[in-house]
């Protein structure tokens, strides 16, 4: 496997070499002191060009970073843009190459970095041929910091919540095993993990971040907040999803009820209350019954 200094040698000289390129930046979590460094971290670069057009119509450019496993080109993938137009301002190759390294990397124009450049405060230049990148500060993560909820906000959350709950547990009497697991998983687990990140958030002042699709919890949460949270983790067996249900249950009450004390807010404890008893109830439903109560 190549080391971060012959990838980074390897990316600036590709650049300094063709003279289409004019600058490059690095933006993710490279670039974040405060991430956790492995081999599996990407490469996030930005190639600053004069036109995307040539490198679009003949891609053989791509060969000179390595041997590819797999290549994927979200924007002709996602928006099946016609390769042969000089409109495209900003296009994106993800890589994978045989050794593990992995470069997400991305050709725009300098009309698309002059709009979003700054804006990223995760960036770091590393080549600037022409003096076209403006001056940015040391690159932070604070744009990444979980972000202090509104009261509206969080009771939003938590009505969702406790409403949502309530198409899991009847996609579970129906049988309809699908629609349960992607309602729990998709919304009850965005809920959740929500206030997981008001409560990590609330214990340190605003001032981190949980990581993207929450990957940091476990570092932030109690040992036994974080027992909890895999409890919420089921496989396909309605009674080992049953019991999942009601640890996601446990763990919201707890966490959201800390963070309401934190934030003056008030926990909504009748809609808790009330659905927890619902869910009680529909958990123990006949598969054959005739009413719910």
């Amino acid at each position: 496997m190549r080391t971060e200094e012959e990838m980074y040698g390897l990316i600036v000289k590709i650049a300094q070499e063709d003279e289409r390129i004019r600058a490059v930046y690095m933006n993710g979590s490279r670039t974040n002191l405060n991430a956790p460094k492995d081999i599996f971290q990407d490469y996030d670069i930005v190639y600053v060009v004069k036109e995307t057009a040539s490198f679009i119509k003949n891609e053989q450019w791509i060969k000179l970073f390595g041997d590819l496993l797999i290549i994927q080109e979200p924007d002709k993938n996602d928006k099946f843009i016609r390769l042969e137009e000089d409109s495209v301002k900003s296009y994106g190759y993800l890589m994978l190459f045989t050794d593990g390294n992995r470069i997400d990397l991305h050709i725009e124009t300098k009309e698309i970095m002059l709009e979003k450049y700054t804006k990223d405060t995760l960036t770091i230049p590393l080549l600037d041929k022409d003096n076209i990148l403006p001056n940015i500060p040391e690159p932070t993560n604070i744009d990444y910091w979980v972000k202090r909820p509104t009261e509206s906000l969080y009771l939003s959350c938590c009505n969702d919540f406790w409403w949502c709950l309530q198409n899991v547990a009847k996609g579970i009497w129906r049988d309809e095993l699908p629609y349960a697991k992607q309602m729990f998983e998709n919304i009850i687990r965005a809920r959740l993990d929500e206030m997981v990140s008001w409560w990590v958030g609330s214990n340190y002042n605003f001032q981190v971040s949980t990581g993207k699709m929450g990957k940091y919890f476990k570092t932030y949460l109690p040992e036994t907040y974080w027992e909890m949270y895999k409890e919420t983790y089921s496989d396909h067996n309605y009674d080992h999803f049953w019991t999942s249900i009601f640890a996601a249950c446990d763990l919201f009450r707890i966490i959201a009820k800390e963070v309401a004390e934190k934030l003056l807010f008030t926990y909504p404890i009748m809609e808790d209350k009330n659905m927890t008893e619902y869910l009680e109830q529909v958990r123990q439903l006949p598969i054959d019954a005739k009413y719910i109560y």
